[in-house]
């Protein structure tokens, strides 16, 4: 098992590298689908017996979403021989929260995943900083290259953000209907995760290597 190179190692010839559109939307798709999956359950279930069976929308939308992030990590391994590293890892937590909300019947678990996730990776990142390592473009198969003052700094705001949107889920999944946090889990935190990534767009472009800084050995 292979993981993406790291942050300022240029992809080598072997390295198949995904079409952005189609890296999108294998990320982003099993979301999708989770949020499509719950919100249509209940009509699902009153022609489909199998799906009644397993307990409420949000629990199909949850075996939908187990699915769905299993073939998406299979179809980008097959694409590229390597394993994007945050939806690998992404993809084990669904797997274990997603089937603790199956197996208990308890919705609570992939309530959960999310501030598993974002922690974990706050973790990560601020640990990795604390040792020296920089560790943003391991998380996010990063395609830039930044000076080490860049990864530090960009690494820290990320952990940093992480861990605030694991403060948000916590908040959210407490305080609303369970519709109402698959709907902001879609609605809500990817417009603020995409927002916080344009955010940082300056700092990225301040602290690029050039393409001969990059060959350089």
């Amino acid at each position: 098992m292979t993981f993406e190179s790291a942050p300022n190692q240029p992809h080598t010839a072997a390295e198949k590298q995904l079409n952005p559109c189609l890296k999108m939307a294998l990320e982003l798709g099993p979301l999708l689908l989770f949020f499509v999956a719950n919100s249509r359950g209940e009509r699902l279930a009153e022609r489909y017996q199998w799906i009644a069976a397993l307990g409420g929308s949000i629990f199909f939308a949850t075996a939908v979403f187990i699915v769905a992030v299993l073939v998406s990590l299979v179809v980008s391994y097959a694409l590229t021989r390597r394993l994007p590293l945050m939806p690998f890892v992404t993809a084990v937590v669904v797997v274990v929260f997603g089937g603790l909300t199956l197996w208990l019947q308890d919705a609570t678990f992939i309530k959960m995943k999310p501030t598993i996730i974002y922690v974990l990776f706050g973790v990560v990142l601020l640990g990795g900083l604390a040792f020296g390592r920089p560790l943003l473009g391991y998380v996010f198969d990063a395609v830039f290259r930044l000076t080490d003052e860049g990864w530090r700094k960009l690494t820290a705001r990320w952990g940093l953000f992480f861990f605030a949107l694991a403060i948000l889920n916590e908040i959210v999944w407490r305080s609303v209907s369970t519709d109402t946090w698959v709907a902001f889990k879609v609605f809500g935190f990817l417009p603020l995760t995409f927002a916080f990534a344009l955010s940082q767009m300056p700092l990225i472009n301040r602290h690029a290597l050039s393409e001969d800084e990059t060959e350089s050995p």
